[in-house]
């Protein structure tokens, strides 16, 4: 009897809170990846070696971004390249991220130091900037990947 009590008690409680707020309720807070997934603009991925290939021959923007998690330059980066993507015009852009710590052979490749941005335009380097996070100086980087100058 106890039980069924309960049970009238709780369905009582739930008609009363609007479905507005126990949807809110019951739905999760998304994580920073989740965040990120649902921002607009293009998808920075992991560095993958088939990814950039492919990317070149297809002659696609590419930028390859040598990035550390514990950089505040880095973090910055990720903002400027997010607000710039956010432009459709960067619809076709393959962002591809060099992790600093764990990649070193790649990166070396690359660059001389994390929170460096090369641009491509399929096989042809089109632009690089290192250790600058400014929207204004990044910029130019990204563009340059559209047309290939």
């Amino acid at each position: 009897m106890r039980h069924i009590h309960a049970l009238l008690a709780t369905a009582a409680l739930a008609a009363t809170v609007p479905a507005t707020d126990a949807m809110a309720a019951a739905t999760p807070t998304p994580s920073p990846a989740m965040t990120m997934a649902m921002a607009p603009g293009v998808a920075i991925r992991a560095y993958d070696q088939m990814a950039f290939d492919q990317a070149q021959a297809a002659n696609k923007p590419i930028l390859v971004w040598v990035h550390a998690p514990w950089c505040p330059v880095c973090r910055e980066q990720e903002k400027a390249i997010k607000q710039i993507t956010a432009d459709p015009a960067y619809r076709d852009l393959v962002v591809l991220r060099i992790d600093f710590d764990t990649q070193k052979p790649l990166w070396q490749k690359f660059a001389t130091m994390q929170s460096t941005l090369i641009g491509f335009h399929g096989k042809r380097e089109t632009g690089r900037v290192a250790h600058e996070s400014d929207v204004a100086r990044v910029a130019p980087v990204l563009r340059s990947t559209l047309s290939g100058s």
